[in-house]
């Protein structure tokens, strides 16, 4: 079978990205391809990674508290790139730190609008993250 590729990255002005490469590593022990893309990514770098690897899932990271911001616009551009399917993740610290402690659900709804599949704390554990998106992807039995 054919491995399932995957692009990850953090997205924007944000530097941070051991988040990012803990799920590479993840993932790939996985048996997911993984396109990391690194820190400081504009959203147009995830599409053509994407287009470029035939990936089924673009996973951002954000760390610095600005996630929802630099996502904006993420799957419009997404769609115009003929990648209307594709799965959306955010990660991290998406928002304002004592926004994400008392206004989780809102977070939720806010990436939902803009399009994302999904929107994980940056609790989450990387074998959470992989069985979700099995499931997403329908590779999960």
């Amino acid at each position: 079978m054919d491995k399932t590729n995957i692009v990850i990255g953090t997205i924007g002005a944000d530097a941070h990205m051991i988040g990012a490469w803990v799920l590479t590593k993840a993932f790939q022990e996985a048996g997911f391809g993984v396109t990391f893309l690194g820190a400081v990514v504009p959203q147009q770098e995830f599409i053509d990674a994407a287009v470029e690897t035939n990936a089924k899932a673009i996973l951002v990271s954000s760390m610095y508290g600005m996630g929802i911001i630099d996502c904006e616009g993420l799957r419009d551009k997404c769609i115009e790139a003929g990648l209307s399917d594709i799965i959306l993740y955010a990660g991290g610290t998406v928002a304002a730190p004592l926004e994400l402690e008392k206004n989780w659900p809102e977070i939720e709804k806010r990436f939902e609008d803009i399009g994302f599949n999904r929107v994980f704390p940056n609790t989450v554990m990387a074998e959470d993250v992989i069985q979700i998106l099995s499931s997403d992807l329908g590779l999960s039995e």
